[in-house]
């Protein structure tokens, strides 16, 4: 079964989806969101990853704030795009298929994953967060961000924050008539038969401590939603995890 959510959401987001209402707003989301991942990139020598990163088409203003970016997306056809938008840039670097384990161990000071732990498994985030941990360096930072939370009207919380940013952008009529579609969606089908994660803040908190990390929530939730929340996560030198594991 966890293999076949993860399949199947891996189909969905290698095919074409509707997730944006319109153009505008897919501009103004990568926007907001490489501008808010830039605030937590700790230097200029700083090699940062972006895991998950869609078509990241506001990467070129995180690159802009380090030495080094590369994406990563499980989708061929995006990471194919994301080849030709970004092939001129030379401090971008596309990381290849399930290659992720060939980045060098100890070799990132910031990994960002947004709007990503909600399609994958509760026993799948654990090993993602080691080999996150694997690759950072020993005062590298894990930000997982744009996390959807268990509080009673959470979706509706979606549904009004993207009126409110759509308000603000000016796609109105393109939000209204995107909510229309996603209701008869392969979207909301796969939410519904596969599940989709939500966390309360201090439940992902004691599970990063578990694996690793030292998590603190940040005053604002990256990108334009702030109904979720993002954590920030120092990586926990290893003769202080036993200590941070016991019951």
């Amino acid at each position: 079964m966890r293999q076949a959510r993860a399949q199947a959401w891996l189909d969905f987001w290698n095919g074409e989806t509707f997730i944006y209402a319109s153009d505008r707003h897919k501009r103004l989301h990568y926007e907001i969101v490489a501008r808010d991942i830039a605030m937590q990139i700790p230097g200029p020598a700083a090699r940062v990853l972006d895991y998950g990163c869609g078509e990241a088409l506001s990467a070129p203003r995180m690159a802009a704030g380090c030495a080094r970016l590369l994406l990563y997306d499980a989708a061929p056809n995006v990471r194919r795009r994301l080849e030709r938008r970004f092939a001129a840039e030379p401090r971008i670097e596309i990381v290849q298929g399930g290659a992720l384990e060939a980045v060098e161990d100890a070799s990132l000071d910031l990994v960002a994953a947004n709007s990503l732990i909600q399609y994958v498994p509760p026993e799948e985030t654990s090993r993602l967060l080691a080999l996150w941990r694997s690759k950072l360096k020993p005062e590298g930072r894990l930000l997982l961000s744009d996390i959807p939370t268990t509080a009673a009207g959470a979706a509706l919380g979606d549904v009004m924050a993207l009126l409110e940013f759509s308000w603000r952008g000016g796609f109105v009529a393109a939000a209204l008539a995107s909510l229309a579609r996603l209701y008869f969606s392969d979207y909301r089908r796969l939410r519904k038969e596969l599940g989709f994660s939500a966390y309360e803040p201090g439940v992902l908190e004691e599970r990063l401590r578990r694996s690793g990390f030292e998590p603190v929530r940040l005053p604002r939730n990256i990108g334009h939603n702030q109904r979720r929340f993002s954590l920030l996560a120092s990586k926990i030198q290893s003769s202080a995890i036993a200590e941070t594991s016991r019951p």
